[in-house]
């Protein structure tokens, strides 16, 4: 199981920038969670998407950096 999930929608132009950006802060793995066809995430992230969250519970909403990604990370390993 991954520690970081990143909350997003099928052709969510955010969610692909999203996407660059976690790539570029070099994020370990993390799983993906599309939320379109489940009531439960489309009421808790649907105006919020893309969202990261650790294992922990945490999240980081969009807009986010590298430099963002980088500091969420890091919390988590403290």
């Amino acid at each position: 199981m991954s520690e970081f999930t990143l909350f997003q929608r099928d052709d969510c132009h955010l969610c692909d920038l999203a996407l660059d950006v976690l790539a570029e802060a070099r994020l370990p793995d993390f799983a993906s969670s599309w939320i379109d066809d489940d009531d439960v995430l489309e009421a808790r992230y649907g105006v919020r998407v893309p969202v990261l969250q650790r294992s922990d519970g945490a999240e980081l909403d969009w807009p986010f950096d590298v430099e963002a990604v980088r500091v969420f990370v890091q919390a988590h390993r403290r």
